[in-house]
């Protein structure tokens, strides 16, 4: 699921004209399903039309994800995760690694002063498709970068780690 967060940032009044063409725009592209689901959507953009200045109001989606696709993700993990000789568990070694590679993470306090990365979830539950297919793009980058090719070959020269990571995902880029 994703959450937007949105806030009114000025007072502007509309004109009846105005709000006319926004409602045009805004029920005749995407319209709630049913007549309860009408009402409901119809409500939400009417009470943000009516926050005052600073006032806020979140959204949260859920857009199905597409299985083809975090299969072919999850072909692209593996075979990665196939090559290296750092990581001997897939999941809480190599995947969590990645995950914070890739950004993937929360940020929490340690015990010490400093922080340390949390990797999110990847689950259907918990990451709609765009994100999925953002994740997979930052995945990829990361991968590219000469200290995840170190970490996974660290044998191997500069030249040849990023030869043989070439090899391995540039089939799965989009």
């Amino acid at each position: 699921m994703s959450e937007i967060v949105l806030v009114c940032t000025n007072d502007t009044q509309f004109t009846e004209e105005e709000l006319a063409i926004t409602r045009k725009v805004l029920f005749g592209k995407v319209d709630g399903l049913g007549p309860i689901n009408k009402k409901k959507w119809r409500r939400f953009f009417s009470d943000m039309f009516k926050m005052g200045e600073g006032e806020a109001t979140r959204i949260i989606t859920h857009k199905a994800r597409s299985g083809p696709f975090h299969n072919f993700h999850m072909l692209m993990e593996q075979k990665v995760f196939a090559a290296p000789e750092r990581f001997d568990n897939f999941d809480k070694g190599f995947r969590d690694w990645l995950k914070v590679g890739a950004g993937h993470c929360d940020w929490h306090p340690g015990p010490k002063g400093g922080v340390f990365p949390v990797p999110k979830s990847i689950s259907y539950a918990d990451m709609e498709e765009h994100e999925m297919r953002d994740f997979h793009a930052a995945a990829i980058e990361f991968l590219r970068t000469p200290y995840a090719q170190k970490t996974l070959w660290k044998h191997l020269s500069e030249a040849a780690r990023a030869e043989f990571m070439e090899t391995i995902i540039e089939r799965f880029e989009r």
